[in-house]
């Protein structure tokens, strides 16, 4: 090997480095590199001491599976993060989960998930945020700096429209071409612009008939030419399984099949070569996808000499104070009758503490699919409750003898996979999705029992995905939705409970008062679509969640944005910087917010823009930017969200591309997207 070598020289710049290595591949090595060697990694060519390229499942935190049996920080699920409407929270997750990859000897963390929430009854809405790509793409791209601050690749996942586990290997997403711009790709689009994330999973299902791993527009040109990605995109483990083949999937882009596996063979060496010598594919289509490859290689330090210690248990102190923040700041607090929370833990001498999933460890080997997070330690809700109130109450097991009862109900994240296929049971689970909207009737049952023998009963809520609660919601005085919140989700409610921690959490979605409301499930073609012809119609269009409550006048039984507090918020004071903006540029939009409650709390200023006239039609409002804002009693602060002319913009379908029209919009502020009591206009020329 030649000393001085261009692409081992830190000190040179990365696209050197990686055309220098591109030109020292041979044919040969370059269709190796292509393929994963096994189930995690990637070919080396020990030639060029290129090493092997490790990866590990997600997004929860580091998998047990992938990470060679680690126990690792076990997060909130992610709809939770998106919850907490946090920022500087998500970029902490995002930094302590890339550590925690580095650790476990990987270099990529196939996560974070963004599918858009388009269904209440998606099995994966657990792993994914919400049903607004602002609010989605805002807090994601803060998880991806986070990850790749560490020099870990992030691999933000499943592209595009995989928003459904029903058939997902080989149902098709019809949808049309606005709608894939403004909701789908826009969510891709600003996590790319804010964060420049080195990886994306490209997903099983087709969109408009093909394939995601040899479908060339949303690969090539919208994903290369429209958005600029320059990161690698590999497939789902599997997604190229049912492509046309190897020529297919190199024309559109595709970097990198895995795993690398016998049953899954369309890039194999044998098959890209065939491939070459029948003229199909060349060297120009070989170099363009193995190029953003070397320069994930480069990113992560692939070439860098540095020991790997890979640790068996990871038990972070620091990791699970960020873990149980998120839990704490996620929990959405959906009912509370004449301010019954939060509870004073040496006034309540008798708690009984009953459901399905107080006591439920989520968190085991395979559980859930490829959120399979196995924790050093996990404190159950009632765990976390009685070692708050030890000392001070007594824990019993018959309600109608309990001061408060706390009755925990919810979903089921566990299970291993290949049995949830088998016995087709449901739950928040990769592979399946929900057909109930309500808890199971069960769960049910047991809520009218308990209210019959103590109406002191609070409903908390352990599921990743929104839930029927009208039967039984004006039974009870209190509900809080607590997700799946991870190893430290025990102490995290009961410190919510018995106010140590003011609930500050805001829905990610839209809960609808009944299925029907929901503009997914207007009819089962829609979802989870039409199962013999294999087709799943987005009809909705741009309509996806509050859009559609919004447009059809639709009221749903809790909007986009809303949660409680233990105190009072009061908005005032909207101002612009300027009440004009021509062509490309920013404003800013400011509020005063007061705390005029006795508690200390934290609001979220959440802003949306409505388009006064425009020439195709547009949603009522759309989420544009939010910050959250933490006062004590009494405190006032002012709250200021910076935007620019994309806030204005909808997708031409005439044009193919974004575009704002030249007229008058207004910019609504509020906490919620049915909750906007401050308004004012701003004037735009194209």
């Amino acid at each position: 090997m030649e000393k001085n070598i261009l692409y081992l020289d830190q000190n040179a710049t990365e696209e050197n480095r990686v055309e220098d290595l591109l030109n020292r591949l041979t044919i040969e090595e370059k269709i190796l590199l292509i393929r994963g060697r096994d189930f995690w990694t990637t070919n080396p060519i020990e030639r060029l001491k290129i090493p092997s390229f490790g990866m590990t499942d997600g997004p929860l935190g580091v998998a047990w599976h992938s990470s060679h049996r680690g126990h690792r920080t076990r997060f909130p699920a992610t709809i939770g993060l998106a919850s907490t409407w946090n920022k500087q929270l998500a970029y902490k997750m995002g930094e302590a989960i890339g550590k925690e990859v580095k650790l476990s000897g990987r270099h990529q963390i196939l996560g974070p998930g963004v599918n858009i929430i388009r269904s209440p009854l998606c099995g994966r809405n657990f792993e994914y945020l919400s049903e607004d790509p602002v609010l989605s793409s805002d807090i994601v791209a803060e998880v991806v700096k986070g990850i790749q601050s560490q020099k870990i690749a992030s691999c933000v996942k499943h592209y595009l429209t995989n928003n459904s586990e029903t058939k997902r290997m080989k149902i098709s997403t019809e949808i049309s071409e606005r709608a894939l711009q403004e909701i789908y790709i826009k969510n891709y689009k600003r996590i790319i612009e804010k964060a420049d994330p080195w990886g994306i999973m490209v997903c099983y299902n087709k969109i408009n008939g093909i394939h995601g791993a040899e479908n060339k527009y949303i690969l090539r040109d919208v994903l290369r030419d429209q958005l600029g990605f320059t990161g690698h995109v590999v497939t789902d483990w599997g997604a190229a399984r049912r492509t046309s083949g190897a020529t297919g999937c190199i024309k559109a882009g595709l970097n990198l099949e895995m795993p690398g596996f016998f049953l899954f063979k369309k890039m194999t060496p044998k098959n890209v070569q065939k491939a070459l010598d029948a003229g199909d594919i060349n060297k120009d289509d070989l170099n363009y996808i193995v190029r953003p490859l070397l320069r994930t290689f480069m990113r992560v330090g692939l070439f860098e000499k540095t020991e790997q210690h890979f640790k068996k248990v990871l038990d972070i102190p620091e990791h699970q104070k960020i873990s149980q923040q998120i839990a704490e700041e996620g929990m959405v607090l959906l009912k509370n009758d004449s301010n019954f929370l939060p509870l004073k833990a040496d006034k309540v001498k008798k708690i009984a503490i009953l459901g399905p999933n107080a006591k439920k460890i989520f968190g085991k080997p395979l559980q859930g699919g490829s959120s399979a997070v196995v924790p050093p330690k996990f404190i159950s809700p009632y765990d976390g409750i009685v070692n708050y109130v030890s000392g001070k109450s007594e824990i019993i097991s018959n309600p109608e003898d309990a001061d408060v009862v706390f009755l925990i109900l919810g979903l089921n994240h566990g299970g291993n996979i290949l049995r949830l296929f088998l016995t087709k049971r449901e739950g928040d689970t990769e592979g399946r999705d929900r057909t109930h909207y309500a808890l199971p009737d069960k769960q049910q049952k047991l809520i009218s029992e308990t209210l019959a023998k103590n109406p002191n009963t609070v409903v908390i809520l352990i599921a990743g995905s929104p839930i029927d609660l009208s039967e039984w919601f004006e039974d009870v005085p209190a509900i809080l939705n607590a997700w799946y919140p991870g190893m430290m989700g025990g102490d995290a409610i009961a410190r919510v409970l018995f106010g140590e921690i003011n609930p500050s959490g805001k829905l990610p979605v839209t809960y609808p008062k009944k299925l029907e409301d929901h503009p997914a499930h207007k009819s089962k073609k829609r979802f989870p679509g039409d199962l013999e012809e294999l087709k799943i119609y987005f009809d909705e269009g741009i309509y996806v969640g509050y859009r559609y409550f919004d447009k059809h006048q639709v009221e749903p039984f809790f909007p986009f944005g809303f949660g409680l507090s233990y105190t009072t918020f009061e908005m005032s004071n909207i101002q612009l910087d300027k009440s004009n903006l021509q062509g490309q540029g920013t404003f800013t939009v400011s509020v005063d917010v007061k705390n005029i409650g006795d508690k200390l709390g934290a609001e979220v200023v959440q802003i949306y823009l409505s388009d006064d006239e425009c020439s195709v039609d547009r949603p009522p409002k759309e989420l544009q930017g939010f910050e959250k804002v933490y006062l004590e009693p009494g405190e006032k602060k002012p709250v200021s969200i910076k935007l620019n002319e994309s806030a204005l913009e909808f997708y031409s379908e005439q044009e193919h591309k974004f575009k704002a029209e030249t007229g008058t919009f207004t910019i609504w502020a509020g906490s919620s997207s049915r909750d906007l009591p401050l308004s004012i206009k701003i004037n735009y020329s194209a």
